[in-house]
């Protein structure tokens, strides 16, 4: 047998792990349409710090291995991942839509990119995820994030999170 035969089945595996992550992985299914009837998630997303930059909201398996992971590995496994990314919308309220391939349990984490680096900045940016979690000072259990999507339009609210002292925290708000 050729030395070179057992490298060949791997080949693809190596080029797919080294392709560069996009900023498009996850849009084109997570559109949703006009007059949308799920299964989709209905995000409003409260607590916006200022109208500056984008909302990025996607959408990961929910379990802890999965949550929060490269949007690449994810797609490639053939797992659930959806992402929404629009500019801010100047006036409330801010809801978002993305569809999602069944009912079941997700795990959901809206970014406010305040910069525009698509990146998360815990001095600049704001975070917000499903179910609302306290944040600490490391990403919240999958469990904690977690949302059971039905087979119609699952509607939910994300507060969003941002530098307050040396941690993170919703807002406080003036009423």
């Amino acid at each position: 047998m050729n030395k070179y035969a057992v490298l060949i089945p791997i080949v693809p595996l190596l080029v797919a792990a080294n392709v560069p992550s996009s900023p498009d992985l996850g849009k084109a299914e997570a559109k949703c349409r006009p007059g949308e009837t799920g299964p989709a998630l209905l995000v409003t997303v409260a607590g916006l710090k200022d109208r500056r930059g984008n909302i990025k909201l996607e959408v990961y398996p929910s379990n802890d291995k999965d949550f929060l992971q490269d949007d690449n590995v994810l797609i490639n496994e053939g797992k659930t991942f959806r992402r929404v990314e629009v500019p801010v919308p100047a006036t409330d309220p801010v809801v978002l839509c993305a569809r999602i391939p069944g009912p079941g349990a997700y795990s959901v984490s809206v970014l406010h990119d305040r910069d525009g680096n698509r990146r998360f900045g815990w001095t600049v940016d704001g975070i917000g995820f499903s179910g609302n979690p306290r944040l600490g000072w490391s990403k919240p259990k999958a469990e904690k994030a977690r949302v059971i999507a039905g087979a119609g339009l699952t509607r939910l609210t994300v507060v969003m999170n941002y530098r307050h002292g040396l941690g993170v925290a919703p807002l406080k708000q003036d009423r």
